[in-house]
Protein backbone atom coordinates (compact mmCIF):
# COMPACT_ATOMS: atom_id res chain seq x y z
CA UNK A 1 0.00 0.00 0.00
CA UNK A 2 0.97 3.21 -0.61
CA UNK A 3 -1.16 5.06 1.42
CA UNK A 4 -2.52 7.44 -1.06
CA UNK A 5 -5.94 7.44 -2.08
CA UNK A 6 -7.18 8.28 -5.11
CA UNK A 7 -8.53 12.06 -5.18
CA UNK A 8 -12.51 12.52 -5.80
CA UNK A 9 -11.82 14.69 -9.37
CA UNK A 10 -9.32 11.72 -10.61
CA UNK A 11 -11.08 9.27 -13.26
CA UNK A 12 -8.99 5.92 -13.13
CA UNK A 13 -10.65 4.51 -16.33
CA UNK A 14 -9.19 7.63 -18.32
CA UNK A 15 -7.08 6.89 -20.98
CA UNK A 16 -3.16 8.58 -20.99
CA UNK A 17 -3.36 11.75 -23.09
CA UNK A 18 -0.36 12.69 -24.13
CA UNK A 19 0.27 16.65 -24.59
CA UNK A 20 -0.22 18.11 -27.74
CA UNK A 21 2.81 17.71 -30.32
CA UNK A 22 4.06 21.16 -31.23
CA UNK A 23 5.95 21.88 -34.52
CA UNK A 24 9.55 21.57 -34.52
CA UNK A 25 9.73 25.48 -35.77
CA UNK A 26 9.44 28.37 -33.17
CA UNK A 27 6.04 30.04 -34.07
CA UNK A 28 7.93 33.17 -35.54
CA UNK A 29 8.94 31.32 -38.15
CA UNK A 30 5.93 30.09 -38.74
CA UNK A 31 4.47 33.54 -39.43
CA UNK A 32 7.24 34.60 -41.81
CA UNK A 33 6.71 31.66 -44.34
CA UNK A 34 2.71 32.13 -44.34
CA UNK A 35 3.57 36.04 -44.57
CA UNK A 36 5.74 35.24 -47.11
CA UNK A 37 3.62 32.79 -49.11
CA UNK A 38 0.68 35.69 -48.60
CA UNK A 39 3.00 38.44 -49.69
CA UNK A 40 3.41 35.56 -53.14
CA UNK A 41 -0.13 35.01 -53.86
CA UNK A 42 -1.02 38.81 -53.41
CA UNK A 43 1.84 39.99 -56.04
CA UNK A 44 0.53 36.87 -59.09
CA UNK A 45 -3.35 38.23 -57.98
CA UNK A 46 -1.68 42.10 -58.68
CA UNK A 47 0.21 40.72 -61.80
CA UNK A 48 -2.80 38.73 -63.29
CA UNK A 49 -5.15 42.23 -62.53
CA UNK A 50 -2.26 44.25 -63.85
CA UNK A 51 -2.64 41.93 -67.21
CA UNK A 52 -6.65 41.76 -67.23
CA UNK A 53 -6.55 45.73 -66.58
CA UNK A 54 -4.17 46.54 -69.79
CA UNK A 55 -5.77 48.69 -72.52
CA UNK A 56 -6.88 47.37 -75.45
CA UNK A 57 -5.18 47.90 -78.63
CA UNK A 58 -8.54 49.95 -80.32
CA UNK A 59 -8.84 51.93 -77.27
CA UNK A 60 -4.75 53.10 -76.56
CA UNK A 61 -3.99 53.86 -80.61
CA UNK A 62 -4.24 57.15 -81.90
CA UNK A 63 -5.68 55.77 -85.36
CA UNK A 64 -6.36 52.35 -86.90
CA UNK A 65 -2.90 52.22 -88.83
CA UNK A 66 -1.06 53.25 -85.71
CA UNK A 67 1.60 50.38 -84.68
CA UNK A 68 0.85 48.22 -88.06
CA UNK A 69 3.29 47.57 -90.77
CA UNK A 70 1.22 48.61 -94.38
CA UNK A 71 1.27 45.52 -96.73
CA UNK A 72 -0.47 46.00 -100.07
CA UNK A 73 -3.52 43.39 -99.86
CA UNK A 74 -5.42 42.29 -103.25
CA UNK A 75 -8.16 40.00 -103.04
CA UNK A 76 -9.98 38.08 -105.67
CA UNK A 77 -13.87 39.33 -105.92
CA UNK A 78 -15.45 36.07 -104.08
CA UNK A 79 -12.95 37.02 -100.78
CA UNK A 80 -13.71 40.68 -101.19
CA UNK A 81 -17.21 39.77 -100.69
CA UNK A 82 -16.83 37.22 -98.02
CA UNK A 83 -15.11 40.16 -95.73
CA UNK A 84 -17.56 42.62 -96.84
CA UNK A 85 -20.07 39.76 -95.00
CA UNK A 86 -18.00 38.92 -92.08
CA UNK A 87 -17.85 43.10 -91.13
CA UNK A 88 -21.51 43.09 -91.15
CA UNK A 89 -21.41 40.36 -89.25
CA UNK A 90 -19.38 41.37 -86.68
CA UNK A 91 -20.68 44.68 -86.58
CA UNK A 92 -24.16 43.54 -85.66
CA UNK A 93 -22.40 40.92 -82.92
CA UNK A 94 -20.82 43.82 -81.20
CA UNK A 95 -23.43 46.34 -82.13
CA UNK A 96 -20.03 48.74 -83.04
CA UNK A 97 -18.45 50.09 -85.92
CA UNK A 98 -15.61 47.51 -86.39
CA UNK A 99 -12.01 48.61 -88.39
CA UNK A 100 -11.91 47.47 -91.97
CA UNK A 101 -8.10 46.94 -90.81
CA UNK A 102 -8.66 45.60 -87.74
CA UNK A 103 -11.08 42.64 -89.08
CA UNK A 104 -8.65 41.83 -91.63
CA UNK A 105 -5.89 41.54 -89.25
CA UNK A 106 -8.23 39.58 -87.09
CA UNK A 107 -9.01 37.13 -90.03
CA UNK A 108 -4.98 37.20 -90.73
CA UNK A 109 -4.24 35.83 -87.39
CA UNK A 110 -7.35 33.31 -86.56
CA UNK A 111 -5.77 32.08 -90.53
CA UNK A 112 -2.14 32.07 -88.82
CA UNK A 113 -3.59 29.64 -86.44
CA UNK A 114 -5.31 27.45 -88.75
CA UNK A 115 -2.33 26.76 -91.06
CA UNK A 116 -4.04 23.49 -92.08
CA UNK A 117 -7.10 24.79 -92.97
CA UNK A 118 -5.08 27.07 -94.82
CA UNK A 119 -3.27 24.94 -96.77
CA UNK A 120 -6.68 23.29 -98.02
CA UNK A 121 -7.25 26.81 -99.82
CA UNK A 122 -4.02 27.01 -101.11
CA UNK A 123 -4.35 23.41 -102.85
CA UNK A 124 -7.60 24.50 -103.94
CA UNK A 125 -5.63 27.37 -105.43
CA UNK A 126 -3.25 24.77 -107.23
CA UNK A 127 -0.51 24.70 -104.35
CA UNK A 128 1.10 20.89 -104.56
CA UNK A 129 0.01 20.04 -108.01
CA UNK A 130 2.34 18.16 -109.76
CA UNK A 131 2.65 17.69 -113.80
CA UNK A 132 4.95 15.29 -113.85
CA UNK A 133 3.40 12.92 -115.35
Amino acid sequence: MTGMKEGAGEDPFAEDVEPETQDDKPSGDISTEEAQEETETTSRNQSTQQRTMQIPYKFRRDGVQDGRTRVPLFLQPETKNAERDALREMEERFNDDISLTDLREALMRVGLEHLDEAEVHLEEWGYGMTFDD
